[in-house]
């Protein structure tokens, strides 16, 4: 009987146990099982938010994602070629916890083919490239509707898991979501007062409101407000509201609504638009809005009889004065750097705004989205429209950031522990009617909601908020700053799905090597200070060659005294001198650069060899000890 050789007999349980794990892995993959795993990397990047979850888990109707994406072409970059491998695990994700609801077709459009028709159709063209078409986008579909991704940048990696959840949430959600208005502004417009006469026109914020959103009109002294019916109730400065009206406000809060609320120490807008006729017995705009009962309640108070001033944030205005209370407010001024509202933004104007402080009574959570710096403090509403100078020189701070734009969420209690407040008209009616049971109100949350605070609403005025052009009769505005994209980016989240809202964008997977960056830095700053030396030296030379160029007279010989001979080549040896210390300096950067790389490189090569060397000998120790034993 012939004997296999021992190393063949080897080589044969290697080659199987490759082949057993090689088919296992491929049969796991195919199992939804396949596509978990446990993720150990920091802010869980390739984890999605239990937000996007729930909006998987909760589908009821098939949702399609086509993915065009150009696979074949050899001239797609490697940052597309990157980002498209985070785009294929966080789809196979999306799929895997949908459970069968969502499918994802993967096409590939190449010149002339049915992928390309498809691609086009959804509105996807694709990107220019080395002469190349080529396709990366998503297009979102369910029954009749259609959400279009067109490209896929690698640059919002963080926004990727909004932007698709989001998209998921506008298709299968079958109308327009409806937010209800309630303001003391008249934002439709009027007709003509007089004929001859233009009519008044709306405001372009709330025209703009109309066409992304339906749009219903809540009155100032409603008493009953349906968060099953508004999905985001939006206060545009209610200034005068009744306590039947906040009653109203939260009672929608506990049944777990979203309200949004621009509130303002002193409108200009009100002041410009809102006047009225004394004499026809019409009463003008207040220009300060708050809401006394309801921020109470909330844990919050507003500043509402004098405006916030900041010198830092201060604006320059025409003629050069100084808005002391008209603030610019950039990345900076944003903490929540991976907010999705604050995002995408740049920056955002306020015009005289009131301020937010936290009590922090209420047991909800509260994220400040915008806030000033601690050099900001509180003056007079009228100073500071007038652009008062002397503003700048008595404002007193007290070391305090003011928040300005404030997201509270989570599960509210009342304002209104007893119950709907009396209206006037209760006084006058019948005993018996007084006696009647009162309709039993909520005192304390059924559902989670959510309220965005806004310290002004002058943000949002035409004359602030936008440039407005009339061409031939027809108004073309163009946004002159993100105010309107603040707004819009709140309303978007607050109406795509309950479970975006305080939603995060996601931490990119490409990190910045920030040893690297460091070491640049230090040597920037070490070398800075040289160069600039230099550069100036090498200016101040320039300039004396000019200047004796310019005493040659015409047509004769520039002769330098031997002095100057003396500073030019003292000025051309510091210059070598100096270039060598850079080139040293750069050489010291390099080879620091070098040493890290290898140090890291010999972690990566020996680590886990070393981890699975030391493994096995414990084990081979632990079995020869208990070989011994018996």
């Amino acid at each position: 009987m012939k004997t296999t050789h021992p190393v063949t007999r080897a080589a044969l349980g290697v080659a199987a146990l490759v082949t057993i794990a090689l088919l296992s892995n491929w049969l796991v993959s195919l199992t939804p099982l396949g596509n978990r795993g446990t993720d150990f990397t920091e802010n869980k990047v390739h984890t999605v938010s239990s937000g996007t979850r729930s909006i998987l888990t909760e589908l009821d109707t098939p949702v399609v994602i086509r993915y065009y994406a150009s696979r074949s072409t050899d001239y797609m970059p490697e940052e597309l070629k990157l980002h498209m491998r985070r785009v294929d695990d966080i789809l196979k994700e999306y799929a895997s916890l949908s459970k069968g609801k969502l499918r994802i077709e993967n096409l590939d459009p190449q010149p002339d083919t049915d992928a390309e028709d498809s691609a086009n159709l959804d509105g996807i063209s694709g990107q220019r490239m080395d002469d190349q078409n080529l396709y990366f986008g998503l297009a979102i579909s369910c029954l009749d509707k259609t959400s279009v991704i067109p490209f896929l940048n690698p640059r919002e990696e963080t926004m990727l898991e909004y932007h698709i959840s989001k998209a998921i949430g506008e298709v299968t959600t079958p109308t327009k979501p409806k937010i209800g208005v309630m303001t003391a502004f008249d934002l439709k417009g009027a007709p003509a007062m007089m004929p001859g006469q233009p009519p008044t026109p709306g405001w372009v914020i709330y025209q703009q409101l109309k066409q992304s959103f339906d749009v219903v009109d809540v009155a100032m002294d409603s008493t009953t407000i349906d968060p099953k019916e508004i999905k985001v109730l939006l206060m545009f400065h209610p200034a005068g509201i009744t306590p039947a009206a906040e009653f109203a406000v939260d009672q929608y809060v506990l049944g777990g609504g979203t309200v949004v609320a621009c509130l303002d120490a002193y409108s200009v807008a009100a002041q410009m638009s809102g006047g009225g006729n004394p004499m026809m017995g019409q009463q003008g705009t207040p220009t300060t809005s708050t809401l006394p009962t309801l921020l109470t309640a909330w844990g919050i108070s507003f500043e509402s009889t004098q405006v916030l001033a900041d010198p830092t944030l201060a604006t320059k205005l025409g003629g050069d004065r100084l808005g002391l209370a008209v603030l610019t407010l950039g990345k900076n001024a944003m903490p929540m750097k991976d907010d999705v509202i604050t995002k995408s933004l740049e920056s955002v104007t306020l015009f005289l705004p009131g301020a937010f402080t936290k009590t922090g009574t209420a047991g909800v959570t509260a994220d400040t989205l915008i806030r000033s710096t601690t050099q900001a403090g509180f003056v007079s509403a009228m100073r500071a429209a007038q652009l008062d100078p002397a503003l700048a020189r008595t404002l007193k701070s007290n070391g305090t950031a003011y928040d300005l734009v404030t997201h509270l969420s989570g599960k509210f209690k009342t304002a209104f522990p007893d119950g709907k407040p009396k209206a006037a008209t209760e006084d006058t009616k019948s005993p018996t009617d007084k006696d009647a049971p009162k309709p039993e109100s909520l005192k304390e949350a059924s559902a989670s909601g959510n309220v965005f605070l806004i310290g002004d609403v002058d943000a949002f005025y035409d004359r602030f908020a936008y440039n407005v052009q009339n061409f031939g009769g027809t108004q073309m505005a163009s946004p002159s700053n993100g105010n309107s994209s603040l707004l819009f980016n709140l309303l978007d989240q607050a109406t795509g799905s309950k479970y975006l809202i305080g939603s995060r964008s996601r931490s990119a997977i490409r990190r910045p090597f920030t040893v690297i960056q460091e070491m640049e830095a230090n040597f920037n700053k070490t070398v800075g200070v040289k160069i600039e030396e230099f550069e100036n030296k090498r200016k101040d030379a320039q300039q004396k060659l000019s200047q004796l160029q310019s005493q040659k007279s015409s047509g004769s010989e520039l002769y330098l005294s031997p002095a100057q001979e003396e500073e030019i080549k003292k000025l051309r040896a510091e210059q070598v001198e100096y270039a060598k210390l850079i080139r040293d300096q750069e050489k010291e950067l390099r080879r620091q650069k070098d040493k890290l790389g290898a140090q890291i490189t010999l972690l990566n090569v020996t680590a886990m060899p070393a981890l699975v060397i030391l493994v096995g000998l414990s084990l081979f120790i632990k079995r020869r000890r208990a070989t011994r034993a018996r």
